[in-house]
Parts: C-alpha cells; sequence; structure tokens
C-alpha cells in the first residue's frame, strides 16, 4: 500500500505521522519503503539521526522531487511491501505526483481555524488527483488536538462537511513524547518507557490504515486487473 502524508499547511505533524507509521509497519515484518518528499527534508534529518546513533532501522529512506516521483514510485514498488511518502505542507509538483500512484492521501490538520479553512484547497487537489488516479482515498483526522476537546469536535463538524475527504474520527494529541521522540530519531513506540496514551493514538491511526483500508484497497486493484 502507498500511503502520501501531506496537505497545504505546515506544521501539522506530517513528518511525525509519516516516520511512525514506518517504524510500527516495519516491526509488523514488512519491508517499508520511507521517501522524504518534503523541501524540508525533515523525514531525512530523522533517518540520519538514527544512522548517527546506530538505531536499528528495518525500512529505507530515500528522496525523491518533482514530477516524476509516480514514474519512479512505480519503479520501485515492486521491490516493497508499503510505502509512505511524507509529501510536506504545500500545493507542490512533488506532492501531486506522489498522488498520482498512492492508495491513500492522509491529511492531518490541526484543530485550529487557519488549519481547518485549508480543507477546500486539499478537496481541489483531491478532485484534480483523482482524474488521473481515481481510486485514490483520502482521510483527514486531527493531530495536535486540543485537549479539551471543544475545538477537536468544532472542526471534525468542518471536514465532515467535505465529501472528498473522509473524516477519521481519531485524534492524536499535541504531546511532549511526539517531539522528544523525533529527536532521538525514535518513534513514540521505540523509547523506554513509552507515553502510552500516544503509543495508543497512533497505533489507532496505523490499525486503521493498515487493518480497516487494506482489504478495501485489496478489492479496488483486483477489480482494476480484470
Amino acid at each position: 500500500m502507498i500511503i502520501v502524508v501531506g496537505g497545504v499547511k505546515g506544521g501539522s505533524g506530517k513528518t511525525t505521522i509519516a516516520t511512525n507509521l514506518a517504524v510500527i509497519r516495519s516491526r509488523a515484518g514488512k519491508k517499508v519503503l520511507l521517501v522524504d518528499a518534503d523541501e524540508q527534508k525533515s523525514t531525512s534529518v530523522f533517518a540520519n539521526q538514527r544512522d548517527v546513533l546506530q538505531i536499528e532501522t528495518k525500512w529505507s529512506t530515500i528522496q525523491l522531487a518533482g514530477k516524476t516521483i509516480n514514474a519512479q514510485i512505480n519503479r520501485l514498488k515492486g521491490n516493497y511491501d508499503d510505502i509512505i511518502i511524507d509529501a510536506g505542507g504545500r500545493d507542490t509538483t512533488s506532492q501531486r505526483s506522489a498522488l498520482l500512484v498512492a492508495d491513500i492521501y492522509l491529511v492531518p490538520f490541526r484543530p485550529r481555524s487557519y488549519d481547518v479553512w485549508t480543507v477546500g484547497d486539499v478537496k481541489t487537489i483531491i478532485s484534480e488527483m483523482k482524474v488521473g488516479n481515481p481510486n485514490l482515498q483520502a482521510f483527514a483526522f486531527i493531530n495536535q488536538a486540543d485537549p479539551k476537546g471543544t475545538d477537536n469536535e468544532d472542526s471534525f463538524e468542518i471536514l465532515e462537511e467535505c465529501e472528498e475527504l473522509k473524516c477519521i474520527k481519531i485524534t492524536i494529541g499535541s504531546r511532549k513524547t511526539f517531539g522528544n521522540s523525533a529527536s532521538d530519531g525514535l518513534g513514540v513506540i521505540e523509547v523506554k518507557n513509552p507515553d502510552k496514551k500516544a503509543v495508543q493514538e497512533i497505533k489507532g491511526l496505523y490499525d486503521f490504515l493498515y487493518n480497516k483500508c487494506i482489504i478495501p484497497i485489496q478489492k479496488i486493484h483486483t477489480a482494476g486487473i480484470q
């Protein structure tokens, strides 16, 4: 399965989500390719930190950019069980190219007005990319959630109005452990004495993507072959 973690607003935690999904998926015994397609190269920094600290890494990380990403991913996908692409927080050629070969477009939103207001721009990207990739599924969820919950519910209501973007009723909190673990080159499940709530939240997202979405996606691919 190919997942693009993207959007049009920076600072919503896309790299955190992409890297933590790669950690969990590789620990499940899958051969994973993590692609840094973001100009800021945060995913590559994360990978380099693991190398410097000699942390065992069971997946591969590469950098790709530009309009040829879809062709390059098509050539590589036969070598991996799963590909996770960190496309960054701007409407770029790289993100659009990646979406041409993606199964899932995963868009995290912070529960703030400026972030949620970008849903119209995301809707436009989805509509345009489905012309070339009609099987693309798009999902939104709340990241860096409001601990009091009020802003989260208001944001969910706005996201649910967008038919092109399916809203996952999952929230991932704004927890220090995500930033602290990333600076050490670790996923939240790899740290000593892990934050149980953070682990539960990221595993909830992982379970939705890889256990609940994977069967429908396999059916789509099978139908395309027939």
